[in-house]
């Protein structure tokens, strides 16, 4: 009955909680050196997903500034969306499986001005039981939570691309310049 029911749910949140742990022990990124010091800009900067995005930032390694400066590059938290569809439909035609999306988009500012869009996209299945309405928002939430946290470790090791681009473009300046000095 109720009291089984309760159990399980107890259990598939713990269950839940702990694979969120494990997901944290693994999600560490070795951060490129210009990027390890960073200041976090957000339009909500005490919301779920900027608490989120520093953990997983400080989890990495990487030291944030509190106030902006000249010299230190920005991430910025452009927008997050979420996103729900239909994936199979019970007889009576409600929605049984949907499939939750997050998509998050932020980009980096190098102190010369240089921006890089990065984003990640994390997709799950959550499964609808109209009557478990209580029990399913509770399962939400846990679900969301963890899926900002899988999105900002993405972002997180998407800071690579940004340093790969960055070597890239020294290169590039450094050819540049050698081109330029023969000529005196």
């Amino acid at each position: 009955g109720l009291v089984r029911y309760l159990f399980s749910l107890f259990f598939a949140l713990a269950v839940l909680v702990t694979a969120g742990c494990g997901f944290h022990l693994q999600g560490k990124t070795q951060v490129p050196a210009e990027l390890k010091t960073l200041y976090l800009s957000s339009g909500d900067p005490y919301g779920p997903l900027s608490r989120v995005m520093r953990q997983q930032l400080r989890l990495s390694g990487v030291q944030l500034v509190e106030t902006p400066k000249a010299d230190i590059p920005v991430l910025k938290i452009v927008g997050s969306s979420e996103n729900k569809e239909t994936v199979s439909v019970y007889q009576d035609g409600k929605s049984a499986e949907r499939q939750l999306t997050f998509v998050l988009d932020a980009q980096v500012i190098m102190p010369d001005g240089t921006i890089y869009p990065i984003s990640s996209q994390v997709s799950r299945p959550f499964f609808d039981n109209p009557l478990e309405a209580l029990a399913k928002d509770a399962e939400n939430d846990i679900i969301k939570q963890e899926m900002r946290e899988q999105a900002t470790a993405i972002l997180v090791r998407k800071l690579l691309v940004v340093h790969n681009a960055e070597r890239q473009k020294a290169s590039e300046a450094a050819k540049a310049k050698q081109i330029i000095s023969p000529a005196k």
